[in-house]
């Protein structure tokens, strides 16, 4: 079955509605049943799926999501909402800037765009709308900022793409801290932007004695980034154990400390992380039937061989590459893009002597941004939901913030010190 069939197949169940992980296995049982094994290669699909979604890096995925959910009940992400707004409140257009403060934060600790807005946009969205801010901008600040999650340690896709490279996934958290921190400070920017030309409102003025009331009430919680990237980097835990030890940690906090975690909490908070644990695993062990099936017809190696016909200048292999992911990125859920489609390039990437870290960069930053754009749109579609508002309506004003991301992603490509820098200075 030619590479063109697959992706025809796969596009036409995704349009007609088909869920994208049912889509992928389903696409690739057929793929393996008109190739050269026909039905007798089938028996083996089931053991791919499962050792796709069981390595141990992939473990980390449960883990982060469950404590994000922790955080959401216990009262943590209040106080990390309240201590941004003692910071940045004051200025034109406060709220959306806490909004995107908290979002550094919370992406600190989920690793998850989705848990991010979903968690933030229920307490955030309604308090901007109740200060005047258009319902649009309030969905698409909280949307676009949540996406920062995917290049700010600890990053779920960050950790999908380092198991599927083989590369580091501390070196991977190292570099997306500068862009994660930068993207912010630009998103900032654009919102203070259209703040100005809205009117939108400041919150109370800059006091000096609520920014230390609420940094004593959210100590606790600031300790969380420290205690899990501490570890990580550190190296004196992985980042699947890192992902346990906030696990632990959010619960002390939110139980012990803060005493608002009690046990019909926490067992809502973990149902809904069973929720997006099962949606992003799904989407991995289809992916990696697919997957697995691609490698053994060697479409890696021939992308590979005909990018390298077309240029061996690294700066237009790169230039094509984000164009494709931004491409893949409209039609696939980042997990399964990172899944499918790295493990294709990745031959590409070694042979135009790209750093894979660099590249990781790269990948999850292209995903990102097709978290804000339709068709799929995971990160988008779920603020439309938390904020009942039309996507179309939000796409107008997130145009502004997805520029910010589109213009972070080239820094990233063509300025390779910017996420670099650290790696370079710890660990090369």
């Amino acid at each position: 079955m030619s590479l063109l069939a697959v992706g025809l197949l796969l596009l036409g169940l995704v349009v007609i509605g088909v869920p994208i992980a049912v889509a992928l296995g389903a696409t690739a049982v057929i793929a393996m049943i008109a190739g050269p094994g026909g039905i007798a290669s089938l028996p083996n699909a089931a053991l791919v799926m499962f050792d796709g979604a069981t390595s141990f890096p992939l473990i980390a995925i449960p883990l982060f999501i469950l404590a994000g959910s922790i955080m959401n009940a216990s009262g943590i992400s209040r106080r990390l909402i309240a201590f941004a707004s003692s910071l940045v409140g004051f200025i034109r257009g406060g709220l959306s800037m806490v909004t995107i403060c908290a979002s550094l934060f919370f992406a600190e600790i989920s690793g998850s765009a989705v848990a991010d807005v979903a968690a933030l946009g229920s307490i955030l969205i309604p308090a901007m709308e109740r200060k005047g801010y258009s319902r649009a901008f309030a969905t698409a600040v909280t949307s676009s900022s949540a996406t920062l999650a995917v290049i700010i340690p600890p990053s779920i896709p960050m950790i999908i793409y380092g198991v599927m490279s083989g590369s580091s996934i501390v070196e991977l958290f190292v570099a997306g801290i500068v862009p994660g921190v930068l993207g912010g400070g630009m998103m900032m920017v654009v919102a203070y932007a259209l703040a100005r030309r809205h009117n939108f409102p400041r919150e109370e003025a800059f006091q000096a004695h609520r920014v230390w009331t609420s940094f004593k009430d959210a100590g606790w919680a600031l300790l969380l980034p420290g205690i899990i990237l501490g570890g990580i980097f550190s190296g004196w835990v992985t980042a699947t154990e890192g992902a346990g030890l906030a696990v632990v940690a959010a619960m002390v906090i939110g139980g012990l400390v803060y005493r608002e975690l009690d046990g019909p909490q926490l067992r809502r908070a973990m149902i809904e992380a069973g929720r997006q644990t099962a949606v992003v695993m799904l989407l991995v062990a289809a992916s990696a039937l697919l997957g697995d099936y691609l490698t053994e017809v060697r479409v890696p190696q021939r992308v590979a061989e005909g990018i390298m016909e077309l240029t061996q200048e690294r700066w237009a292999i790169l230039l094509l590459l984000n164009g494709f992911f931004l491409v893949i990125g409209l039609f696939l859920h980042s997990a399964a893009a990172i899944i499918l489609v790295v493990p294709i390039v990745m031959p590409l990437v070694q042979a135009a002597g790209i750093d894979p870290v660099h590249f990781g960069l790269i990948v999850t930053l292209n995903l990102g941004i097709g978290q804000q754009t339709p068709p799929v749109a995971s990160v988008l579609v779920t603020a439309c939901s938390v904020a009942k508002a039309d996507i179309w309506e939000v796409s107008k004003v997130n145009v502004y913030f997805v520029a910010v991301l589109v213009a972070l992603l080239l820094l990233v490509t063509y300025v390779p010190i910017v996420p670099m820098a650290l790696v370079e200075l710890f660990f090369r």
